[in-house]
């Protein structure tokens, strides 16, 4: 994991959060190499859930919602994680994952005795991580809703709103909306890309467990009881979609969650195998039942059952979802793409990321940067290529061997450059060609300039 880190740092992608005073727990910004992939991995998740698919609407729900929405959710009473305080020091833990690190099965839904029982079993095992000692206070909820002062004129916190728990909900606010607007028929498919915040008791592993994130949700809508097939294929396509980005299939696998909580029929977990941790969750999919809809029902007082447009049938439709936190995502996707293999007289550090993730379709280079001539028709390379492609890199600095290292551990798929011969100098059959630098196997192949969109385009 540090050496995932230090480059998401060196390289661009991910920064500490308000590093300059120190830093904020929990909060990541991405840099400019990382919001490139980022959204590169937020439009194929796109494609994959909205575009590909038939019937499925995407939103963007707005992050205040009203103080009702997280009742009706079970979020203001049931939205948390057991935490514990070191009595030594003041260090918080969260207990249901230090009983999991000395092999103990406990998760956040279990009930304050429980969770208490298991922890008294196992104090023995279970020391501070900052002082090292094993006496802590009993576990207790911790709830981990965000509040805000928006529209709390009075200052008394008496009708407190929330920064959103889980970006889903805004899905079923508007799903009498969708109805109303797209007339689907089940089943159908609400999709969302939105900010979750969440008051963390110890962020930690870098952008696996923040404060603030991104979840990339879909909401699909079936029948009642006409569930259970739809939830397998669900399942596998979920799992496909990893496979088809570069993860490796060895590194992903199926979890069934052991405690349910008591509305859900089902729930399974994909999970990676991160760097330092181990397997842990990526992806949640889970068969929710008719949950959401009715509690929404019951707390707003508006009917959300859905009429069927053949039978005249009314009832409230079955939800499966599938969520996914766009910072593990991220660090899933750059974690298996890291490689550091031999390359030359030397060792590289490479991310072999999937070309259409890649921060950079390609990078241009004159091969010396004090030479007019290279430089000004690189630079109509460079051009004629970012016209085509937008996210194309211009690199001048330092000699050509750094320049590819440097390109490597970006992750751009192929380096160009203009040299002499392209300007015909030396052989004239070779004039208007470049080198073009493949990254994960460093073969370099003579391209024309005229041909050099259709080879990008196909590679």
């Amino acid at each position: 994991m540090e050496k995932v880190v230090s480059l998401c740092k060196r390289r661009g992608f991910v920064f500490q959060g308000s590093e300059i005073y120190g830093g904020l727990a929990g909060v990541f910004d991405f840099g400019p190499n990382g919001v490139e992939l980022l959204n590169n991995l937020k439009r194929a998740w796109w494609k994959s859930n909205v575009y590909d698919k038939e019937s499925h609407y995407g939103i963007d729900s707005g992050m205040f919602k009203h103080p009702k929405v997280w009742d009706a959710s079970g979020h203001t009473s049931g939205f948390s994680d057991p935490l514990a305080e070191c009595r030594e020091c003041n260090t918080r833990i969260r207990v249901d994952k230090e009983l999991g690190k000395v092999g103990v099965v406990a998760d956040e839904k279990m009930s304050e005795e429980d969770i208490n029982k298991l922890f008294d079993e196992n104090r023995d095992k279970i020391v501070c991580p900052k002082c090292g000692q094993k006496n802590f206070t009993p576990a207790r909820a911790f709830n981990l809703l965000v509040k805000s002062n928006l529209g709390d004129f009075t200052g008394d916190g008496s009708d407190p709103v929330y920064l959103p728990g889980e970006a889903c909900q805004g899905i079923y606010l508007d799903y009498k909306n969708i109805l109303d607007s797209m007339s689907p028929k089940l089943p159908f498919g609400i999709v969302q890309i939105g900010k979750a915040f969440r008051n963390e008791i110890s962020p930690r592993n870098f952008l696996f467990r923040t404060r603030e994130l991104e979840q990339a949700d879909t909401q699909l809508f079936v029948k009642p009881n006409q569930n259970k097939e739809a939830y397998e294929q669900l399942k596998q396509d979920r799992m496909n979609w990893y496979i088809s980005i570069g993860i490796k299939p060895e590194n992903l696998r199926f979890k069934q969650h052991d405690n349910l909580v008591f509305y859900a029929s089902d729930a399974w977990d994909i999970e990676y195998n991160f760097p330092s941790l181990g397997f842990d969750e990526l992806e949640g999919i889970h068969d929710r039942t008719d949950y959401d809809l009715t509690q929404h029902m019951k707390y707003s007082g508006v009917d959300l059952r859905y009429t069927d447009s053949e039978t005249g049938e009314k009832y409230v439709p079955w939800i499966l979802e599938t969520s996914v936190g766009m910072g593990r995502m991220f660090l899933a996707v750059i974690a298996d793409a890291y490689y550091e293999e031999e390359m030359g007289d030397g060792i590289r550090t490479v991310l072999k990321l999937h070309p259409s993730l890649a921060p950079y379709r390609a990078a241009v280079s004159p091969l010396l940067k004090n030479k007019p001539e290279l430089v000004a028709k690189a630079r109509g390379v460079f051009s004629l290529l970012k016209k085509e492609f937008g996210n194309i890199a211009w690199d001048d600095n330092g000699n050509i061997g750094k320049r590819y290292r440097r390109q490597d551990e970006i992750g751009t798929p192929a380096c160009i450059v203009i040299d002499f011969e392209t300007l015909g100098e030396e052989k004239s059959e070779l004039k208007d060609t470049v080198t073009v630098r493949n990254r994960d196997t460093g073969a370099q192949e003579r391209v024309a300039i005229g041909d050099l969109v259709g080879y990008l385009a196909n590679k």
